[in-house]
């Protein structure tokens, strides 16, 4: 199959699960109440393991290959900073939709490196998508628990998750198309992300993750990461 349609394909197939989330969140419906909390709690540690697993597996490993030290530090630490100053903008603007920014912010630059990636590792690439997806499906799923009220219409606010989506291979053509060449330019940008993605992590997802007298929310974590792992494991 040509590059630019497997590039297209998975990263659409990767962005098409923030919409996928929106609808679980839309059609959530689990009784008693305590079932419904305990698996709120578990899909949002489930995305934190899955994201600490595209950190731990592929972005910072992948981006320290090609970059010396102290540069690979910079951009890692200087992706915090970004998250956490788009966050404080975020705050100060009193929107509800912090998730909904830091779930395209780290989609976009993600999309970016897997594009420029595809040529040298297909493989990597192919499990750099995965990730993603298993990463947006719960991020979909809060950022639509945090807009619905203000949005109105349920459906509009899918639909405006599925379009969201296009930009995955808007990013990721751009990436092939522009940066497949640059090595450093890339492991920058992956890093830039991982060290967003961490920051995301910490900030606004394992705070909320802990639920007193239940032991399952912790769980998510392990089984996102675990899904990653075994990705990677299978694609090398």
């Amino acid at each position: 199959m040509d590059a630019l349609l497997i590039i297209l394909l998975a990263t659409l197939g990767a962005g098409l699960a923030m919409p996928a989330g929106a609808i679980v969140a839309a059609f959530e419906r689990i009784h008693p109440d305590w079932l419904e909390k305990e698996f709120r709690h578990s899909v949002l540690a489930f995305g934190a393991g899955a994201l600490l697993s595209a950190v731990a597996l592929v972005l910072v490993p992948e981006g320290i290959r090609h970059l010396p030290a102290l540069p690979a530090a910079l951009w890692f630490v200087a992706g915090g900073f970004g998250f956490m100053f788009l966050d404080i903008a975020l705050k100060k603007a009193n929107t509800p939709a912090s998730q909904l920014a830091a779930m395209l912010a780290d989609f976009i630059p993600e999309s970016i490196a897997l594009g420029a990636a595809f040529s040298a590792d297909p493989k990597m690439a192919l499990l750099l998508a995965g990730i993603i997806a298993l990463q947006n499906l719960p991020e979909g799923f809060n950022a639509y628990r945090e807009l619905h009220k203000a949005s109105g219409s349920p459906w509009r606010l899918i639909v405006s998750f599925a379009l969201m989506a296009l930009l995955g291979p808007a990013a990721g053509l751009c990436g092939y198309v522009f940066l497949q060449n640059t090595t450093h330019i890339v492991s920058a940008i992956m890093l830039f992300a991982a060290g967003g993605i961490l920051y995301s992590v910490f900030q606004d997802m394992a705070p909320q993750v802990k639920l007193a007298r239940h032991w399952g929310p912790p769980m998510g974590t392990v089984l996102g990461f675990v899904l990653g792992m075994l990705g990677f494991m299978l694609a090398h």
